[in-house]
């Protein structure tokens, strides 16, 4: 974790990390003004406050309440060596809580992380750099380059050159990476999250069988997202962006809708249209990209090569970003290890998605072909013994494709897990089955698995797969765990050996698709010095259902974003035309307002938690409306889930709203004890709120040009350094 420090006054310091900003200062006998605490207490604060979250996660997961549970921390020091302490953390528990569990919470206390650091000895690197934004040196904690090689199936090169070549181009590109968390709590499963110290919103997970493999996983996504521009699907990008030379590639195109918002016709192909506008009904207005809301220009389009016969085809960049999420992208050593990667994934969760829909049951994989693997059976005993029944499942629907399942059964809750992986190999299937199962998990973690149902209409509704595509959390049905199998065990092979392994597979996978008469179109990204590709099987790879394009397109932002930043330089009139479009528009009306206009707010500020509904709420206050303001007002006390601040102002508007429309009662007869109840400061916002003189609370006036948005700025400079080394690697290749 990035963490910046800014020197405040006297001897006060402030540090930024992520959405929150500390201060600290000294006490008055160090000459400081004792306004806030020192870093030594923060230290301390941090080793008792790691202690409890581990007892308070452990309570959670078993049901223990934690209200009569107390926990202090003194710390010890030595009168001949300040800094040799002693750290003791201090446990107060009620006497009906069982002997197994009182012991489990002191264990817990002990997986505390802040002390394991501390335990082991952290090592401090002290440098000096030219500047600290543009210093893009490589955060990361492991980096294995040395001269043995290690290499694993389906990579093109060692891993140990391949993390450098990674590492390298990130380092390129100005960006700075961290390792956030690594998990192993298995053997020959490991995990990790990695993301940009400076926009920490760019993050990705890694699973592999070792650390390395892991690491390389994580990296590997990481290049995809960025050369797919997927972190920043579905935000706003800025003006100057959206009128820069291009936006998204420089090998896009525009294209400008026709007679009554007609399709422009160089968008697509027959094959296309036939599957995204069966009806006609979909207008050029429904594929303006969001990042840019730049409808002048037109539709923003990319290239993509169809494999039937090399012709370009051009895709609307919002047909991309709704439809088909992240799946199909992948980066490689080379394009053909890349493609494999791609296509494997496409059928990893097409064949999921058929599994899961029709409730079938798969056949197991036997026990002698398993112990084939036994640094995966290693992996299957860890979870057995601490409880989780495994079931290794043959995925390929006899032998059609290269699939594997793992599924993880939680007897404590009734819950399961089925985690599928593809690859032409079996072994690398198999793995990746088992690892992706418990990419990010803890044992605590696989206590919040659904549990499995014979209600049909639950497992085949459309947005189940969203669930499983998004991190395997959706429903299996129980008939996925019959005994009686819809298909044989075939011990499938659909690798190839040899220097064009990669290119060999690649061409096996795409002719699968192809006796399926699927077409699929190829876009290949190496503009950021690495390589990574996306390929589209339209009809086939899609995550989110065609007629999100029509109802439910995240360029809806379009319709909200201006007035909605600009929503304190509005005019009554404006105020009118906003809400009327927010009430007649079918939002959820518990959507937060950061993702339905595309701006990444601070998480802890009234922008970053407001609602759509809060929004309406409070458009009414300013206007005025306060009947129909009180409804809302009740709704959002009854359904809304925010802090304890916002409910007590909702709390107390709710109150005075009472008074004020009861003809019978005067608010001077009340605002005294008002006061007294909620306090001066948040009874001068809601009577403002509520007399038109204050508007808006809470919300920090902004606009259009993002000003005071610091964590949005921050993902802008994350997609501005790609836009840059696009721009002149263009320039270059072009002779510009």
């Amino acid at each position: 974790m990035e963490i910046k420090v800014k020197f405040l006054d006297k001897l006060r310091l402030e540090a930024k990390f992520d959405d929150f900003t500390v201060v600290a200062d000294q006490p008055i006998r160090y000459k400081g003004d004792g306004s806030a605490p020192g870093p030594f207490d923060y230290f301390l604060a941090s080793s008792a406050l790691c202690a409890a979250y581990f007892v308070k996660l452990y309570c959670d997961t078993r049901d223990i309440p934690t209200e009569n549970i107390r926990l202090s921390q003194n710390n010890i020091v030595d009168p001949e060596n300040r800094y040799q302490q002693i750290f003791k953390i201090q446990v107060e528990l009620p006497a009906d809580i069982s002997e197994k569990d009182r012991q489990g919470i002191l264990r817990s206390i002990d997986r505390c992380t802040v002390k394991k650091v501390v335990q082991a000895g952290p090592k401090f690197v002290i440098e000096e750099v030219e500047n600290l934004d543009a210093d893009a040196q490589s955060l990361l904690t492991l980096a294995p380059v040395g001269e043995a090689g290690t290499y694993i199936a389906g990579k093109d090169l060692p891993l140990e050159q391949t993390i450098a070549n990674m590492t390298a181009t990130l380092a390129a590109l100005g960006i700075k990476i961290e390792i956030a968390s690594w998990r192993n709590i298995v053997p020959n499963v490991w995990s990790l999250h990695i993301r940009d110290a400076h926009s920490p919103m760019c993050f990705t997970n890694g699973k592999g069988a070792t650390k390395e493999s892991a690491l390389a996983s994580a990296l590997g996504e990481y290049i995809e997202r960025l050369s797919c521009n997927h972190f920043y699907a579905g935000q706003f990008w800025g003006e100057e962006l959206a009128n820069a030379a291009f936006v998204h590639d420089p090998k896009e195109r525009w294209f400008k809708p026709g007679p009554d918002d007609a399709l422009p016709t160089e968008i697509l192909d027959e094959y296309c249209l036939a599957i995204y506008d069966p009806d006609g009904e979909l207008r050029g207005s429904h594929l303006i990209d969001t990042n840019s809301g730049n409808a002048e220009r037109g539709i923003c389009s990319l290239p993509y090569v169809r494999q039937s016969d090399g012709q370009v085809v051009y895709f609307p960049s919002n047909l991309v970003e709704n439809l088909f999420v992240s799946n199909g992208m992948s980066a490689g050593n080379t394009l053909a290890e890349a493609q494999v990667q791609c296509l494997s994934e496409i059928f990893e969760r097409a064949v999921k998605r058929e599994i899961i829909e029709r409730e079938l049951a798969l056949p197991d994989v036997p026990q002698e072909v398993l112990a084939k693997y036994p640094h995966i059976v290693a992996g299957i005993q860890g979870l057995e013994a601490q409880g989780f029944p495994v079931l290794v499942k043959d995925a390929s629907l006899g032998g059609q494709y290269p699939l594997m399942c793992v599924t993880l059964m939680n007897p404590k809750t009734g819950g399961v897990f089925a985690s599928f992986g593809a690859h032409p190999r079996f072994e690398v299937a198999l793995e990746r089955s088992l690892t992706e199962l418990l990419q990010g998990r803890s044992f605590e973690g696989l206590n919040d698995l659904p549990r499995p149902t014979f209600a049909s209409n639950a497992v085949t509704e459309p947005y189940n797969f969203v669930e499983h595509f998004i991190d395997s959390s959706g429903v299996v049905s129980w008939r996925f765990f019959s005994a009686k199998a819809d298909h044989a065990f075939v011990e499938w092979d659909f690798s190839r050996q040899g220097v064009n392994a990669n290119a060999e597979e690649a061409e096996l996978l795409f002719g699968i698709l192809k006796n399926m008469g699927k077409e699929a179109y190829v876009a290949v990204h190496d503009q950021l010095g690495a390589t990574a590709c996306r390929i589209l099987v339209p009809g086939y790879s899609e995550v989110y259902p065609v007629e999100d394009l029509i109802w439910d397109n995240t360029n809806k932002a379009l319709l909200f974003r201006a007035d909605v930043l600009n929503i304190h330089a509005l005019s009554d009139e404006q105020l009118q035309a906003l809400l009327d479009r927010l009430m007649d528009t079918e939002l959820d009306d518990y959507g937060d307002i950061a993702t339905l206009i595309g701006v990444e707010f601070d998480e802890n500020t009234v922008w970053g938690q407001l609602t759509v509904l809060e929004l309406k709420l409070l458009i009414q206050l300013a206007l005025g409306q306060l009947e129909e303001a009180q409804e809302l007002v009740g709704a959002f006390l009854q359904y809304n889930d925010n802090t304890v601040d916002r409910g007590l102002f909702y709390q107390a508007m709710n109150a005075v709203l009472d008074v004020v429309l009861d003809d019978d009662m005067a608010l001077a007869d009340y605002e005294t004890n008002f006061r007294r109840m909620f306090g001066n400061p948040r009874m001068d916002a809601v009577l403002g709120s509520v007399d038109g003189s204050v508007r808006f609370h809470g919300l920090t006036p902004t606009s259009i040009q993002l000003e005071g948005l610091d964590r949005h700025q921050r993902l802008i400079d994350s997609y501005t350094k790609l836009h840059r080394a696009r721009a002149a690697r263009w320039s270059t290749s072009e002779g510009l």
